[in-house]
């Protein structure tokens, strides 16, 4: 698979993107080379993968970079990863973060309403959809040991100092667009936290490419 598989416009964005990996500072290289490094550890042991993005309320940051750490896969044929996403309390992956992915060329459609609504989120006709609803990082959905714990979040990371059945935690935290719900830079800035994690974990998926 390649980007060009992917929807129309989410592929204009993907494409978008990748031009701007040359701007990543070296410090959040560094950060995003421990993400790389496990998945190249993983592949070359031939077992799988398993990402669990974590945030306090699993309802922005970890969904996006769940979504976006699987479609990455995809694009650039890393085989046998698996994405998801928890939090340290169950809300709602939140409509405003539903609308910044969907504007990016997601196609989001919801499986199940609710408080809590499981929505499947496709990234192309060629791959099949990943599930999205909100959960505590040790539902009964997520694996419970081999697995890297990826902060997305300073809060999580600060509170939850030990994620028990991680091989490894990696601290790759963003500003919560939540700050500005409700005000004039609402869109703005959901739009730039799914543009800046679409960026950072693509940049990480294309560098286990280019070591295979």
């Amino acid at each position: 698979m390649s980007i060009a598989a992917l929807y129309p416009q989410l592929k204009k964005f993907a494409g978008e993107i990748e031009k701007e990996f040359d701007a990543l500072g070296e410090d959040r290289i560094v950060i995003l080379r421990k993400l790389t490094s496990y998945i190249e550890s993983c592949q070359e042991k031939n077992i799988p993968a398993n990402l669990i993005f974590i945030c306090t309320h699993n309802s922005r940051r970890s969904h996006i970079s769940q979504i976006w750490a699987q479609t990455a896969a995809y694009v650039f044929g890393i085989g046998n990863v698996y994405c998801y996403s928890g939090g340290t309390e169950a809300t709602a992956f939140n409509p405003r973060a539903v609308k910044a992915m969907t504007e990016a060329g997601f196609k989001i459609t919801v499986e199940k309403e609710g408080p809590n609504p499981i929505y499947a989120v496709a990234f192309s006709k060629e791959a099949p959809s990943t599930k999205a609803f909100s959960k505590v990082y040790d539902d009964a959905f997520n694996p419970k040991n081999n697995f890297a714990a990826i902060m997305t979040c300073s809060h999580a990371d600060e509170n939850c100092p030990f994620i028990p059945g991680a091989n490894v935690r990696i601290p790759l935290t963003y500003d919560d667009p939540k700050d500005f719900d409700g005000t004039a830079l609402e869109d703005e800035k959901y739009r730039e936290r799914v543009r800046e994690i679409g960026k950072e974990i693509m940049f990480a998926f294309k560098s286990v490419k280019q070591k295979a």
